[in-house]
């Protein structure tokens, strides 16, 4: 942000412990009485000093003036915790707390964490709310705390056909019985490539081409694994059209694959991946608009693949260690 009003979001240290009490203990001496209690106002200079030291904190500023802070917590392996997440009371709803949060996840992703949790107390609806609008889900209880989680998406250049299908197989291991993945990008981008390289690796009865003309293909285990049925929505026009396919009768117990699903296939489930497939460069098309990732020879320019988890299936599943590292 700039101009007057840009918060300065600080990646705080020891030096800044005595500040960030301050705003702990207004922001959450201001907050309803709790029972049991909030611990947050047994905090003092030297317990924050020695959190920051350790794992960290974020302190923002306006004008110089200290608005809202967070600590973080580094004791799960894989992912970053927040803690004391608070805003000075009087100047809630200016932005403070999403600033902070979306640098808590830059933060998050320097460090190579696949994702973030933090507890909230049950008892606050406003602020299960503010976490459950940024995409964060509930996947634990310990009363009288909600644990929230989310996994970070991630994206990464594939520069050849072999390669997308090398992400594929890396993927292919966190995957299990009921995942959907939504898979999306022009002509050519290499749809089928990166399903042929997911069949592969699951196991599953090949061939697998483009379904264009079939629609659905149910790929039958080898090795007494889930099935792989890989759908093409290229040609559907509607959410109608999609719940005639069937799809709801298998989408438990296979692993389901859908090109073109944007905006249908994800009314299949609660979590599914998004894989959204993006050329650098010009693309091979076929002159009858037909897409056939899989069979166009000399596909030499890099794409770029993001993927992006959606939903409490995939909190806590280590993505970014397990395709980036």
């Amino acid at each position: 942000m700039t101009g007057s009003n840009a918060l300065n979001v600080i990646d705080a240290g020891p030096e800044h412990a005595a500040v960030i009490v301050d705003i702990i203990h207004r922001s959450f001496g201001a907050r309803p009485v709790l029972d049991p209690p909030t611990r947050a106002l047994d905090e003092t200079v030297e317990s924050v000093a020695e959190t920051l030291r350790t794992a960290g904190g974020l302190l923002v500023e306006r004008r110089g003036l200290p608005m809202g802070a967070l600590l973080f917590d580094e004791s799960r392996p894989g992912r970053l915790g927040l803690r004391r997440v608070c805003v000075d009371p009087d100047i809630q709803a200016r932005g403070v707390a999403s600033a902070m949060v979306g640098v808590a996840e830059d933060t998050a992703e320097e460090r190579g964490k696949d994702g973030i949790w933090l507890d909230v107390r049950e008892e606050l609806p406003d602020t299960v709310q503010f976490w459950s609008r940024r995409l964060y889900h509930p996947v634990g209880r310990d009363e009288p705390f909600i644990e929230f989680g989310k996994t970070l998406w991630l994206a990464r250049e594939v520069p050849t056909p072999e390669e997308m299908q090398a992400l594929a197989t890396r993927l292919a291991p966190l995957l299990r019985a009921g995942d959907l993945l939504v898979l999306s990008g022009d002509l050519g981008a290499g749809k089928t490539t990166f399903t042929q390289g997911l069949g592969e690796a699951l196991g599953v009865r090949g061939p697998i081409t483009s379904p264009t003309f079939v629609l659905a293909r149910t790929h039958p285990s080898l090795v007494d694994g889930p099935p792989l049925v890989h759908v093409d929505a290229y040609r559907l026009g509607s959410l109608n059209e999609i719940d005639d396919l069937d799809l709801d009768s298998t989408t438990d117990s296979a692993v389901t694959v859908v090109e073109w699903g944007d905006g249908m296939a994800e009314q299949l489930t609660d979590s599914w991946l998004h894989v959204k497939i993006e050329v650098r460069g010009p693309r091979p098309i076929d002159p009858l608009g037909t897409p056939h990732d899989g069979d166009v020879p000399d596909e030499v320019d890099p794409r770029v693949v993001t993927i992006k988890p959606h939903g409490p299936r995939w909190v806590g599943v280590p993505l970014r260690s397990t395709l980036l590292g």
